[in-house]
């Protein structure tokens, strides 16, 4: 019997190794792994480079208190700050921990500026933004929270509809916080003109606009974040996931403004901006930063939805949609998505659902292209046995 507890349903499957773009059982059955821990092994399995980083690393430091200075951060929060819109970051261990911070850097800021009472946030209905209590009830999704209680704070509005948004907005709403590409809620993307105009509307209000990049961040979109591409300037973002290549890693990162709510004893974390983590992403962030990189990752995506869309021609009755950016995407089906799965699955190609009837398709950023073209020969064939 197995001693952890039932919160995961897992596929009767583990593995041992993993190299690149591949997973490796135990008997040495070999899979093209396109979940990559949901989006996080941004290089792949076994990284040489990051093999050598914590190698290097954990001969000299793992873990210090916040206590003291930290220069593997400090320098890793310079690369983000120079690469982005912020102006300071603060460091975490998970998406969750970064998006729970992401409130609280929104309530102090209004509180340091004499308005407590303006403390709630305003999400997307069926949004996702972690596990924990708070990012459950952000989420929105009756689903997650079941069972749980109620935290408060938390405004919703239906996707898409932007009369509803802003009738929700309130004397006490503190901020608007999005995914620019909803991950669990079925790679939906939020266009550019909507992410403008969400950035005009907080400024209107007085409000701050909080985007969530902890899916679709750190390059995965082939820009370094996906909302660059609207040209809208945020006020906090959420990472984590790709920024640790696998190792776990979260960040907020917030302007000069927002920044200044955050003082001493506001927050802590007792492994976040560990010297070991700090040095993963610093390499990490070396090579996915790289604009070499991201147009390859720009190239890779228009080649891969480029065969994706003749898939969905040949096969209509099958694939109703074909969605995302870059190298995070979805194949929206019309049938139940599980069968589809659990048959990618048994011709050797491992893929992870989300909403609305969605495959999710998360390759490493590394990806060959031999290796997109053998995923589509996949996929066609789970077509043609399905059709």
């Amino acid at each position: 019997m197995s001693y952890l507890a039932k919160n995961y349903n897992r596929k009767k499957i583990s593995f041992v190794r993993g190299k690149g773009s591949y997973l490796y059982t135990a008997n040495g059955t070999k899979y093209l792994d396109f979940v990559q821990g949901i989006a996080v092994n941004c290089l792949g399995h076994a990284n040489p480079k990051l093999i050598k980083t914590i190698k290097d690393q954990s001969k000299k430091l793992w873990h210090v208190s916040n206590a003291f200075e930290i220069p593997e951060g400090e320098k890793l929060a310079k690369k983000l700050c120079k690469k982005t819109f912020a102006d300071y970051v603060m460091f975490q261990n998970s998406g969750a921990e970064a998006t729970e911070a992401a409130i609280k850097v929104a309530r102090r800021y209004f509180y340091s500026i004499g308005k407590p009472n303006k403390i709630r946030i305003l999400c997307v209905k069926n949004s996702f933004h972690g596990r924990t209590l708070a990012a459950i009830f952000a989420s929105g999704s009756k689903k997650m929270t079941e069972g749980f209680g109620h935290v408060g704070g938390f405004d919703h509005f239906t996707y898409g509809n932007h009369k509803s948004l802003r009738n929700k907005i309130t004397k006490n709403t503190a901020a608007i916080m999005i995914e620019p590409i909803m991950g669990e809620g079925g790679i939906k993307v939020i266009p550019d003109w909507c992410l403008k105009e969400l950035r005009k509307l907080c400024d209107k209000k007085k409000i701050l606009l909080i985007l969530d990049e902890v899916q679709c961040g750190i390059s995965r979109t082939g820009d370094f974040f996906a909302f660059e591409k609207s040209k809208v300037k945020p006020d906090i973002v959420p990472i984590a996931k790709g920024i640790g290549g696998g190792f776990p890693i979260g960040a907020v990162l917030m302007s000069k403004k927002v920044a200044s709510g955050m003082t001493p004893g506001t927050h802590g974390s007792t492994f976040g901006g560990n010297p070991l983590a700090m040095a993963v992403g610093n390499t990490v962030m070396d090579v996915v930063s790289s604009r070499k990189f991201l147009n390859n990752v720009k190239e890779l995506s228009k080649h891969f939805l480029s065969d994706l869309n003749l898939l969905k021609k040949k096969y209509p009755r099958i694939i109703k949609n074909i969605r995302g950016r870059g190298l995070l995407i979805g194949i929206q089906l019309y049938k139940d998505q599980a069968m589809f799965i659990k048959k990618l699955m048994n011709n050797k190609l491992l893929t992870i659902r989300a909403a609305e009837n969605v495959i999710r398709i998360l390759p490493p950023l590394n990806v060959k292209k031999k290796e997109l073209d053998q995923a589509v020969k996949i996929i066609s064939k789970v077509c043609a046995e399905l059709r």
